[in-house]
């Protein structure tokens, strides 16, 4: 981080126009972390100048998964600072005021064509299959005097940049290297739109100049927009912020990820059952490493190894398995306090009565579920038989374990399990020992048929410490009731 000359302030900069996509969050988790790491400052702010698309439940929706994923911001929308307002929407006298200096400068020019001229000269383009295409630049040599007066007199007009027609507009990317583009493949941008309002580059510029953003890390679907962005930047005499532009996340099978190849948004993983840290553990991990082979980090310990010289530049597959993986052992680390309350809420939702049972036996529930967690949801599912009786049984454990001369296993273990006084989880297992002994038999053989009858299903926690926190009487009830369903 030594040349970093100047504290960082990094955003995050959405469109509320749609759900949260976890490329976005990624880019949110990158500058927040950058921040983070250097003692620098992250601010969000929405860029909401497309107002034909502006979605209220959007923005909310976003501001709510930001803060879900634990990326609160330094400055924005609820924590006003001096560099506000941090909607732009707001700052319509800003834009108005910057773009007089570019039209003052020359570097900006009033165009009057009409969507239908430039649908007629984009048509005729591609019908000549010339290499340069876009705007003709057709009002690029109109009068200052001349546009004000057509403006004054009610016509409609754009302003644009005057791009410059040769040369090379360049800048270096921090991980990508220096990219050069020849500027008469350059359009002449639209800057200010019909509406009065900004497009997203020229608002996009002058935000992060007076906002003091020093590094602007986004998509790297922007590459192509940043030499546009130099060119506004050396028109206003400004310097430039530090570019870094993130690698793309494609779907497992490639192509790119969305919603209809699986989940693709934030609130889609948070409804299926995700952890906020695991989400941001994988997420940053796409693209970036620690400089180690660690795979599950906390949010400080990622904080602590961020650089931007460890993000690769190459696009990266979303592995939905490795993230269901991830999930897992995060809730491994989680409080059990926690998982206790998760357990409450998804038994309540379920309907399943748990009032009779102590915070101690919820607890030893959670800790013998929670081995076998992937989502947050799947303790409430792998729960019902500490509470009620199955309503069903597995079919192929039926075939399986309740074949001939299962009954009678069952019915030993019934009896074995009278006998035990002391109802715990090392008295059990011995009853089960002494029982596999009288009967000359393999433990296994034992635990299927009686394991089924007590869950409903073939596979879950230990069956001794599953029994105990049953309970002996239950057990025994749930066996002898199940016994002939069983052969001979």
């Amino acid at each position: 981080m030594s040349e970093i000359q100047k504290p960082v302030r990094v955003r995050f900069a959405p469109s509320p126009t749609g759900y949260l996509h976890v490329g976005g969050a990624r880019t949110a988790i990158y500058n927040y972390f950058f921040a983070k790491a250097t003692g620098g400052t992250f601010y969000l702010r929405i860029e909401d100048t497309d107002r034909k698309r502006y979605n209220e439940e959007a923005l909310k929706d976003l501001m709510r998964d930001l803060k879900w994923l634990g990326l609160q911001w330094d400055e924005g929308p609820g924590v006003e600072k001096d560099c506000g307002p941090y909607f732009q929407s707001e700052r319509l006298d800003i834009y108005h005021r910057e773009i007089k200096k570019l039209l003052d400068s020359g570097d900006a020019y009033y165009c009057f064509c009409t969507e239908e001229r430039l649908n007629q000269v984009r048509a005729e383009q591609e019908k000549s299959g010339t290499s340069i295409t876009g705007y003709d630049r057709h009002c690029r040599n109109i009068s200052r005097e001349e546009a004000e007066a057509r403006i004054a007199a009610g016509e409609k007009a754009v302003i644009r940049l005057k791009v410059p027609e040769q040369g090379i507009t360049s800048f270096d990317d921090k991980i990508r290297g220096h990219i050069e583009y020849q500027n008469e493949l350059l359009d002449d941008l639209v800057l200010i739109k019909r509406d009065g309002f900004p497009t997203y580059h020229f608002a996009s510029v002058v935000d992060d100049h007076l906002m003091g953003t020093t590094h602007v890390l986004r998509g790297d679907e922007w590459i192509s927009s940043t030499p546009k962005h130099m060119l506004l930047y050396k028109a206003f005499g400004w310097e430039p912020p530090v570019w870094c532009h993130l690698p793309v996340i494609l779907a497992a099978g490639g192509g790119k990820l969305s919603k209809r190849k699986g989940a693709a948004s934030v609130g889609d993983f948070r409804d299926l059952g995700y952890l906020p840290e695991t989400l941001v553990n994988f997420l940053a991990l796409l693209g970036w490493n620690p400089g180690d082979d660690r795979e599950i980090m906390s949010v400080q310990e990622m904080i602590d190894s961020f650089t931007l010289e460890r993000i690769n530049p190459k696009a990266v597959a979303f592995d939905e398995k490795k993230l269901q993986w991830m999930n897992g052992q995060h809730i491994h680390l989680c409080d059990d306090s926690f998982l206790v309350q998760v357990l409450k809420e998804g038994l309540q939702a379920k309907g399943i009565d748990f009032s009779a049972s102590s915070e101690e036996r919820l607890l030893e529930i959670v800790k013998l579920l929670k081995p076998r967690t992937h989502f947050l949801q799947d303790l409430s599912e792998m729960a019902d038989y500490f509470f009620k009786e199955p309503e069903s049984f597995d079919e192929k454990g039926q075939r399986k374990h309740w074949g001939e001369g299962s009954r009678k296993i069952a019915s030993a273990v019934c009896d074995a399990m009278r006998s035990v006084e002391n109802f715990t989880t090392p008295e059990i297992e011995k009853a089960f020992l002494d029982l596999a002994n009288t009967r000359q038999c393999k433990l296994g053989e034992l635990v299927g048929a009686v394991r089924l009858a007590v869950s409903g299903v073939t596979a879950g926690p230990g069956l001794w410490e599953l029994f105990e926190v049953v309970g002996k009487e239950t057990v025994i009830q749930r066996i002898e009731k199940a016994l002939p369903l069983m052969q001979e």
